[in-house]
């Protein structure tokens, strides 16, 4: 059952300020930014519509459905509250309308990035235009502000918060105009009215009018605890067709915290532990239908023992995710999938295998402690990432192979019928080769180079560091002087003439030049440039009449790095 009511928005600020409103588990964190803020202020003053609120009652001398948090004041994430005592008062727990909510009681008694609102007082309101900005200081706010026939006036910016007390407090809109034309030592006639026209607008807008429609759901007492919240997380599922759209998967986060509110301190933590691996909510999530070999999931398919799977075993995922970690620290791909947006496939199967592991959760911790060929799983899952890498299977490679589809059902069927088991490595080859990928296995041969991927190709060149974002992919002959020679565009743009170098270098004194002449005239250490960058040291190769025998050259130091780079000590 559910009924109507309406409500002023500085009593519902108020009601939010004591915890009469509050924010059930279910509910995401604050997603708006400043200028939606900024906006949703403008759209009260203007009267303008902007949608009901829902909430869901729960009684004082209650239990409720679900543990909930406070609004925040300052836009920082609040960890909900374990709930197992009956409520002291009356509450309603806000199913949508949070990010409205959460704006007005930010901008009538908070902050937001460390800056507060401030409202521009010398605005004609009766054109239908608010002016309300975010900052730390209001001198770096815009002096002036042009009308629509480009005449300027200065404006006059004022702290929303403070402006909302002083209303609060007198409740009197012309009292507090004078007040504030004689707080800002206002003389001009048409600015004090501005400011009182304005002042009015925010007193009716804020205090007077009803604005905020109120649609309270009442829990139906002759359910249990589980259909009732069952019911809420649909009715919540339902309402994401509206408003502020979550995403899939902020969607299935709400519906798994609804069913165990014990999911939100998980993710968090998993979230903060691990984003720099690349380790979001996303991932998480779909780590564990990974984990319980449902990899495609819906929302509407989602139950409590989804919850319930994740909480009981929720020391064994933590584990294996921190060994996940330790492998790529011990293999030395930390720093690549650290660098950049790499994708995270690789590390739900590696996370996996250790998971269904007939161990205990402590012994999932050390399981690649030793990291040597002594261990046969270490090596496998090693060669098998590297290989996988190189490859770049887990890119779009086209003959029906897409990464998050494709591949991760392909890998979870074989990862299935081997759980427990060594890491099927040849297994998953197999499944590689069916579509076919261009799968190159250890046999590494000049010939291949240009079939792998570039990113990670560099990134074992330049010894396991990540420089490419840092700088740039530069033809080591200049293309411009080898087309003229007439060689041909495969080997003018292979890998073997490709190096990376600060822009500045390849910008300037490198641009365009011949290589021979450019190494002789401009390279301070000769030996270390040829090093780093695997560059033949035969002086008569860096001449571009003689590319063909350089490219063939480089062909064969670049393959030897990477058979070096991919053997385990």
């Amino acid at each position: 059952m559910s009924t109507w009511s309406s409500k002023s928005v500085a009593e519902t600020v108020k009601d939010i300020s004591s915890n009469v409103f509050v924010l059930p588990v279910i509910q995401r964190r604050l997603v708006w930014g400043e200028e939606k803020i900024e906006l949703i202020f403008d759209t009260l003053l203007k009267g303008n519509s902007f949608g009901g609120i829902m909430v869901l009652e729960e009684e004082k001398g209650k239990e409720p459905l679900f543990e909930y948090r406070e609004f925040s004041a300052d836009g920082t994430p609040i960890k909900s509250k374990k709930i197992s005592h009956e409520l002291d008062k009356d509450q309603y727990f806000v199913i949508d309308g949070q990010q409205r909510l959460q704006s007005f009681y930010i901008g009538l008694m908070g902050s937001y990035n460390g800056k507060v609102l401030y409202f521009n007082l010398n605005n004609n309101y009766r054109d239908l235009e608010f002016d309300f900005k975010f900052s730390i200081d209001p001198k770096k706010l815009p002096s002036t502000k042009k009308d629509d026939d480009n005449v300027s006036t200065r404006t006059i910016w004022y702290p929303v918060a403070k402006l909302f007390s002083h209303l609060k407090n007198t409740n009197d809109d012309r009292q507090v105009s004078r007040e504030i034309a004689n707080e800002l030592e206002i003389r001009d006639d048409i600015e004090k009215q501005y400011i009182a026209d304005n002042i009015w607008s925010f007193y009716k807008s804020i205090f007077s009018n009803p604005s905020i429609g109120l649609c309270t759901v009442i829990i139906n007492r002759s359910l249990d605890k589980t259909s009732n919240k069952q019911r809420i997380v649909e009715l919540f599922r339902r309402l994401n067709d509206g408003g502020t759209r979550l995403s899939a998967f902020d969607l299935v986060a709400s519906i798994l915290k609804g069913f165990a509110w014990e999911m939100e301190s998980f993710l968090d933590n998993i979230i903060e532990k691990y984003h720099d691996i690349g380790i979001s909510q996303d991932e998480i999530i779909k780590l564990i239908f990974i984990l319980q070999n449902d990899h495609q999931k819906q929302p509407v398919n989602i139950t409590v023992a989804d919850a319930e799977f994740t909480i009981k075993n929720k020391k064994r995922i933590e584990n294996a995710l921190k060994a996940t970690e330790n492998f790529l620290q011990t293999s030395n791909l930390y720093g690549y999938f650290k660098s950049a947006n790499r994708s995270t496939i690789p590390l739900y199967f590696i996370a996996y295998n250790l998971f269904h592991k007939k161990i205990s959760d402590d012994d999932i911790l050390t399981y690649y402690d030793r990291f040597d060929i002594a261990n046969k799983d270490y090596c496998e899952c090693y060669k098998w990432l590297y290989e996988s890498l190189l490859n770049g299977v887990f890119k779009s490679r086209g003959a029906g192979w897409i990464p998050y589809t494709t591949g991760v059902r392909k890998i979870l069927e074989v990862m299935k019928v081997n759980s427990g088991n060594i890491f099927p490595r040849k297994e998953i080859y197999d499944v590689y080769r069916e579509h076919p990928l261009h799968f190159f296995k250890t046999s590494i041969k000049d010939i291949e180079l240009d079939y792998y991927d570039a990113s990670f190709v560099y990134y074992l060149i330049y010894d396991k560091q990540c420089v490419v974002r840092l700088q740039d992919e530069d033809h080591i002959h200049p293309q411009h002087i080898l087309e003229k020679k007439g060689f041909e565009w495969d080997d003018i743009n292979s890998i073997a003439n490709f190096q990376l170098i600060d822009r500045n270098t390849n910008r300037g004194s490198k641009n365009a030049k011949e290589l021979h002449n450019w190494i002789k005239e401009d390279v301070a250490n000769k030996t270390f440039y040829l090093s780093r960058h695997l560059i033949p040291s035969e002086e008569y190769l860096w001449k571009s009449d003689n590319f063909l025998d350089f490219i063939n050259k480089r062909r064969s130091m670049i393959a030897a790095k990477l058979k070096n780079a991919i053997k385990i000590d």
